[in-house]
């Protein structure tokens, strides 16, 4: 049950409704990214101290108002980038960021290739796959997911680790996941990040690595 006014025991209740899924599914546990998008560094701080050292951000211009003195304090956290990169904001991005996983076309990536060069810093990257194929949503399409990762891998030497989706939000996310899992396959790429605060333990019997869990422990936003 959501604690609006709670974050750190919701944060606990996730950990341990996803340890007793995993444990009963006979899978790995994921890593919970905790997303903190829309939230201040004062809301973020009570679960830093919990435990949480894995978080996802959608906009770099947010990130960059929070998190440089947050990881200051903290260095371990790792930061990732869970919303779409705009190419003239690729330098702030490799600079906070330790994790994009919103590669999904050939401009952005070669972006930020040439960025990790330039500031000698690598970081882990994911390839976002549409597998609802909606016009409306960033990410590569189904049928050049393979295609796509292999490019980046083979014509820019970018290390791929793996693959995301954030399935359509009026169907089932099973047959998304499973989609997911089997480009993954394909690709020989071996991460997984799927499932939000709706359908993280679905994704959990999936094989997800990393699930994006926001609302179910900030609480409900207010994007006004």
């Amino acid at each position: 049950m959501i604690d609006q006014n709670n974050s750190t025991k919701n944060y606990h209740h996730v950990l341990g409704e996803m340890k007793t899924h995993s444990e009963k599914h006979k899978v790995a546990m994921p890593a919970l990214v905790c997303v903190s998008k829309t939230y201040d560094a004062d809301a973020i701080q009570p679960v830093i101290t919990a435990g949480a050292r894995v978080f996802g951000e959608n906009r770099v211009q947010e990130a960059q108002g929070k998190w440089p003195a947050l990881k200051l304090a903290t260095p371990d956290i790792e930061l990732h980038l869970i919303g779409p990169l705009q190419s003239n904001k690729t330098k702030e991005a490799v600079e906070l960021f330790d994790c994009i996983q919103t590669v999904d076309r050939e401009k952005i990536a070669k972006t930020i290739a040439r960025e990790m060069k330039a500031q000698e810093k690598t970081l882990k990257l994911f390839v976002q796959v549409n597998t609802g194929s909606e016009p409306q949503k960033a990410g590569v399409m189904p049928d050049k997911a393979v295609d796509f990762v292999r490019f980046c891998q083979v014509e820019l030497g970018l290390s791929i680790e793996g693959l995301m989706c954030i399935p359509p939000f009026d169907e089932n996310p099973g047959p998304h996941f499973a989609l997911l899992r089997k480009l993954s396959r394909e690709a020989d790429v071996e991460k997984l990040s799927m499932g939000m605060s709706a359908d993280y333990l679905t994704a959990t019997e999936f094989g997800a690595t990393h699930v994006r869990v926001g609302s179910s422990i900030f609480g409900a936003r207010n994007y006004a």
